[in-house]
């Protein structure tokens, strides 16, 4: 079973992009970020001709997120229950495997913009939000995978440059204990559950050829409870894709569940 999680940076600009990719790449589960479009948008019958159910909750210009799987998903939730926010951030589907129902939450975390701004407090109060929620979901869903655009690199080898980046938004120490926070409830990081190569990012500025120097972040993240993580046999960034004309910024993120 292969579960994914893209930044897409607008699916009206990239359907050709995401199906391209689902052809070549056929995963069992697609979250998408930052689908930038309304519900009434969303191509729902291109990825159905494709064999896939979606799920999603969208957004005029901004945010968006979406779940597209083989099976149809239940039990859907959008945003943090509880939490008073009109962005559209987070959704979530109970999916039937050969294993047992697995519960998915696809989540696009605040940028941030700037540490001491007001969009930053915002961020940490909303990963506060989002730890508790989590902590809740798994004492119901044991077999639970978060995953998404979490805009926090979580130790200094998923940063290209840490002295430059060093106090900025999303490295910065308070961030770091944010995303901690969320692995502290027995969620693993699955990319970091294998040896990997050095310098692997998922997302890289368009701005000064950072794509081409490989001067990125890995900000995109799949957590697996513990059940899901024994499971996982592999975990991989496709940055190739980062590589066609007219790109997302960011790169997806595969991990492979026997």
């Amino acid at each position: 079973m292969k579960i994914a999680t893209w930044n897409i940076n607008s699916l009206t600009i990239r359907l050709p992009q995401v199906q391209d990719w689902l052809t070549q790449h056929p995963v069992d589960i697609l979250c998408l970020q930052e689908l930038k479009l309304t519900d009434d948008k969303f191509p729902r019958a291109a990825f159905e001709a494709m064999g896939y159910h979606a799920v999603f909750a969208g957004q005029k210009t901004y945010n968006g997120v979406a779940i597209l799987s083989r099976e149809v998903g239940r039990d859907v939730v959008r945003n943090i229950p509880g939490l008073d926010d009109p962005q559209q951030r987070v959704i979530a589907a109970t999916l039937a495997t050969p294993s047992g129902d697995i519960r998915v939450i696809n989540v696009y975390c605040p940028n941030g913009q700037a540490v001491g701004s007001d969009k930053y407090a915002y961020k940490l109060q909303w990963f506060a939000a989002l730890r508790e929620w989590l902590r809740a979901q798994l004492q119901v869903h044991p077999r639970l995978v978060v995953l998404g655009d979490f805009n926090v690199a979580p130790a200094d080898a998923d940063v290209h440059d840490p002295a430059k980046w060093e106090g900025q938004v999303h490295v910065s120490p308070a961030e770091r204990e944010a995303f901690f926070a969320l692995t502290d409830l027995g969620l693993k990081d699955a990319f970091r559950l294998f040896e990997q190569p050095a310098k692997v990012y998922s997302w890289w500025d368009y701005r000064q050829m950072a794509f081409r120097r490989n001067a990125g972040l890995r900000i995109d993240h799949i957590l697996l409870s513990e059940p899901l993580a024994a499971a996982c046999r592999a975990c991989e960034v496709d940055k190739a894709v980062r590589g066609n004309t007219q790109p997302s910024d960011h790169a997806p993120v595969v991990a492979t569940l026997d």
